[in-house]
């Protein structure tokens, strides 16, 4: 039995009607209270935990921790909001080894890696920061990971992770300095949601082309795919299911969709079709292998990393993306959680922005990219979610998905392409939010999502979006609006090219 401080207050949680659970809560502190929370995550008792004081007067300790009166909610809504956060997710899963994987990085391990940081990060957003904002392996950076630095650079995997693993302490030293809250408060909010807009747009296209819907064409660049191939309809199969379970506003519609496309593809392959899923045998089930090559392999990485020349260009545009995507998502996701204030300012920035660098080490030590803030988040806020155990929920839910990982590593990019494709048009909708009236917003803005498409490079594309919109505010004779930190990050972005 766990007991706890002041232990004449107690009340006793009933585990499978047999045993019962001493439980200390009254007169708590803070601190307490977030450790016993975390103790209980690990040790695996966390919902039988939670679903005891949503019936209690346990609800004080979460009350300390998470405000949850102030915020309008309640333990049982955050549990469903943690849940359908999770499950919108999910797929990320399966996305993720496959992306990696085409850097050579073993799909297995990168499951694991992708799970734990994901609960790492999640976690410690809900604890430290208060927000209802789960993380993950980024989409959009772990493309740059591996098309960019290991296809575009010739880095292996390891050197790599390196790089990320330095530009996440970097990273994790601006969040701490402030610095990192005062560049991104000093994006223009047009261009803010221009750049969450043109991620979508990059991830879209990646998943257009994994499906095969999309090819390269000599005479006009790319052209329309091979539309009788089963794979390619498989993948237009899942895209057509996703986007009605989403028209029927089903949550979990992404997640859903995936399964869907999983369960035909199968289905076809033992029909005899070629290039489809293959269904994990049930004693893979049974003999998970939970070894981690990648837990660690960043250190075997640094002596390439620097005996390239281009290490300083690899390492700043992990910072340089990671900096920015994560700009643009966590902008995203608080706009649609009352996050922002009038001025357009995120509020209690810094502790969301600590909780995403840590999970950026975290992630390169285990062996995957970037960590970063999920607009899927979203989806759970919808139900009800605002407070930072909606997002500690879902990173109890990461660590329990391991036991899924024979299903979700066995998928291949026609399965995964339709998550993609339907993320990308979810975080496309920022679009809305641009004055396209105003010519200055228009014009970075548009600049901004070509370029991150037709240069395969979300970097790319945010620094030529600042590039424009310096020069048209100074063209328009409004030079003095911009701020002085848009005027050092053009200077940056001049050295950026010129490197």
């Amino acid at each position: 039995m766990l007991k706890l401080p002041h232990a004449k207050h107690r009340i006793y949680l009933r585990i499978r009607r047999k045993s019962l659970y001493p439980v200390t809560v009254n007169d708590w502190t803070t601190m307490e209270a977030q450790l016993f929370c975390v103790l209980l995550s690990i040790d695996g008792s966390f919902f039988v935990f939670i679903g005891g004081l949503a019936r209690g007067k346990g609800n004080i300790m979460f009350e300390k921790i998470f405000k949850l009166s102030s915020k309008g909610t309640n333990v049982k809504t955050e549990l469903l909001a943690g849940l359908t956060t999770f499950l919108t997710m999910a797929y990320i899963l399966a996305v993720n080894p496959l992306i990696l994987g085409d850097a050579g990085m073993p799909a297995n391990s990168v499951f694991l890696a992708t799970a734990i940081s994901a609960a790492l990060a999640s976690i410690i957003m809900g604890l430290v920061a208060n927000y209802p904002i789960a993380l993950a392996p980024g989409m959009g950076v772990n493309a740059f990971f591996t098309y960019t630095v290991v296809f575009g650079f010739g880095f292996t995997w390891q050197a790599a992770l390196a790089a990320v693993f330095i530009s996440g302490i970097l990273f994790l030293i601006v969040s701490v300095t402030g610095i990192r809250k005062l560049v991104i408060n000093a994006i223009p909010r047009q261009l803010k949601l221009a750049i969450g807009a043109g991620i979508g747009f990059f991830i879209a296209f990646i998943g257009l082309k994994n499906a095969g819907f999309i090819v390269a064409d000599q005479a006009t660049f790319v052209s329309l795919g091979n539309m009788k191939d089963p794979v390619v309809l498989l993948a237009v199969f899942g895209i057509l299911v996703t986007i009605a379970l989403i028209a029927r506003k089903v949550k979990a519609a992404v997640f859903y969709g995936l399964v869907i496309t999983a369960i035909v593809g199968i289905g076809l392959g033992l029909a005899g079709i070629e290039g489809m899923p293959a269904a994990p045998a049930f004693t893979d089930f049974a003999n998970i292998d939970f070894s981690m090559p990648t837990l660690g392999a960043f250190i075997s990485g640094f002596d390439e990393l620097f005996a390239n020349p281009k290490w300083l260009v690899v390492i700043f545009s992990f910072l340089f993306v990671d900096f920015f995507d994560t700009a643009g998502t966590l902008v995203a996701v608080a706009n649609r959680t009352n996050l922002v204030n009038e001025e357009g300012e995120l509020e209690n920035v810094e502790r969301a922005l600590l909780a995403d660098a840590i999970g950026t080490v975290a992630g390169a030590a285990l062996g995957t990219s970037t960590v970063t803030s999920y607009i899927e988040s979203t989806a759970g806020v919808e139900v009800g979610g605002r407070t930072g155990l909606t997002s500690v929920t879902t990173g109890v839910l990461f660590l329990l998905s391991v036991v899924l990982m024979p299903l979700l590593v066995s998928v291949n990019s026609t399965v995964t392409a339709p998550a993609l494709i339907v993320v990308g048009i979810l975080m496309a909708q920022q679009l809305g939010g641009i004055e396209w009236d105003d010519f200055i917003s228009a014009s970075s803005g548009f600049v901004a999502i070509i370029t991150m498409i037709l240069t395969y490079s979300i970097s790319d594309g945010i620094a030529f979006g600042f590039i424009t919109y310096a020069i048209a505010m100074l063209a328009a004779g409004r030079g003095k609006e911009v701020k002085p930190a848009i005027w050092a990050l053009l200077l940056v972005f001049i050295a950026y090219f010129a490197v």
